[in-house]
C-alpha cells in the first residue's frame, strides 16, 4: 500500500484526536475539545492553527457575556480528508487480515 494515501497532516495523533472530535459536532467550544482531547490551552491552540492553515478547521471567535469564547468546526475539507484517512486505515486492517488468512502464524511446523 501506498504511504500516499495516508494525509500526512491526521498521522499526528493529536490532530488525529482533533478532527475525529469534531466530526460530530458542529462549533465546539474550544474548551470542550481541550478537555476531550487532553490537552492544554497552549497545546490546542498550536494544533488548531496547523489545522486551520491547511483548511481542515474553520474558527469562531466572539463572547458569550462578557467573557471571550472560541468555536471550532471540522471543515468539508478536514471532514473529506479525515474520511479518506480512515478509509486508508481500513485497507491496511483489510489487507492485513487477508495476508493473515492465507499465511503462516510464526509457529514452526
Amino acid at each position: 500500500m501506498a504511504h500516499a494515501d495516508f494525509d500526512p497532516v491526521l498521522l499526528d495523533p493529536t490532530r488525529l484526536t482533533i478532527v475525529s472530535l469534531l466530526a460530530s459536532a458542529q462549533w465546539a467550544e474550544f474548551g470542550w475539545v481541550k478537555e476531550s482531547a487532553g490537552l492544554s490551552p497552549s497545546a490546542l491552540s498550536k494544533q488548531i492553527s496547523t489545522l486551520e492553515s491547511h483548511g481542515y478547521v474553520e474558527v469562531r471567535k466572539g463572547y458569550v457575556g462578557k467573557r471571550p469564547r472560541t468555536w471550532v468546526n471540522l471543515s468539508d475539507g478536514g471532514r473529506a480528508a479525515l474520511e479518506a484517512h480512515a478509509a486508508a486505515l481500513r485497507r491496511i486492517v483489510e489487507e492485513s487480515r487477508r495476508t493473515a488468512g492465507g499465511g503462516t502464524d510464526g509457529a514452526s511446523p
